[in-house]
């Protein structure tokens, strides 16, 4: 997958068809919308997909800077989704002050070779966000370029969007994350060297720190998948700052997984969670939280069980 990132000033050679999108979390709703580009390389198009880079709600101080999908995770997705070019468009002041019209036909027209352009019907582009999809229709005939809206998805009632899933991720619900996702939420990261403790307990495990804009969910106990190279484990982590033996306060991602006795010290692996067991909590002793670590492996081992 070819990526731009970093520069507005480029120009594509091939015509393409264009995604539009934040694609923060990669939800069912974006997934339909890469869907109908990935179709148009039956016609010989190549697929393309556009974003901000930072994401507008970051750029104008809307957002914490936390995201479901870092970029580096979006990169991995949308190659192995078999898009061919991502486009990570600065936004910046002038970028942000583009009147739509001048978006499409500079952009979009031009630089893109868009002759396909999905997106959302609620799309909004150019400066203020005035660029809508009533625009991108009646520019279409004009700029020769096929228009396909996607109307949103909705589960229980509520349409599909990365703020639902954000909702979820942060009241700690992975298993509603995973329906909006279409896949379990996850977090990659390098494996580096804890305390020991783990291994000390009869427990060994493997420690990430996430990148710092990664979204994780409340500190806690969950069931897990952890893909190592290939290869997919089952697993309980723990999110969360260890009350029980550290007074430190950064929040780490450590797993204990089944049948597994590699050293991956680092390797970049992905776990991805499957439902929430327990809330973190701080006991008064290593030997109370080693006997609730076992019960936590016993019940983890009884949920896939019964998979």
């Amino acid at each position: 997958m070819e990526i731009i990132t970093g520069t507005k000033d480029f120009c594509l050679e091939v015509p393409t068809a264009v995604a539009m999108g934040k694609f923060d979390g990669v939800h069912i709703g974006h997934r339909r919308l890469l869907a109908e580009i990935l179709e148009q390389k039956k016609n010989g198009l190549k697929a393309c997909v556009f974003t901000f880079d930072p994401p507008p709600a970051v750029f104008f101080g809307m957002s914490d800077g936390k995201e479901l999908t870092t970029k580096e995770e979006k990169r991995q997705i949308f190659e192995k989704m078999g898009v061919d070019i991502l486009v990570e468009f600065p936004m910046n002041s002038k970028t942000a002050a583009t009147e739509p019209e001048t978006f499409v036909r500079e952009v979009l027209v031009r630089q893109l070779k868009a002759v396909f352009v999905a997106a959302g019907s609620d799309v909004s582009f150019g400066h203020r966000g005035a660029g809508n999809a009533k625009l991108l229709k009646m520019l279409a005939k004009e700029c020769r370029y096929e228009v396909k809206l996607i109307d949103k998805i909705c589960l229980e009632q509520r349409e599909i969007s990365s703020t639902y899933v954000r909702e979820a991720v942060e009241k700690g619900d992975v298993k509603l994350a995973a329906r909006l996702l279409g896949e379990p939420y996850m977090v990659k990261g390098t494996v580096v060297h804890g305390k020991h403790l783990g291994h000390t307990l009869g427990f060994p495990t493997v420690n990430l720190v996430p990148e710092k804009e990664k979204l994780l969910p409340p500190a806690g106990v969950y069931y897990s998948l952890v893909q190592v190279d290939e290869k997919v484990y089952k697993g309980v982590t723990n999110v969360g700052y260890k009350p029980t033996v550290t007074e430190e306060k950064v929040c780490g991602v450590e797993t204990y997984i089944y049948d597994f006795d590699e050293e991956i010290y680092g390797k970049e692996i992905c776990v991805s969670f499957c439902e929430f067991k327990r809330s973190e909590k701080k006991f008064d002793s290593l030997e109370e939280l080693k006997c609730k670590i076992k019960e936590d492996m016993t019940s983890g081992w009884k949920y896939f069980e019964n998979r």
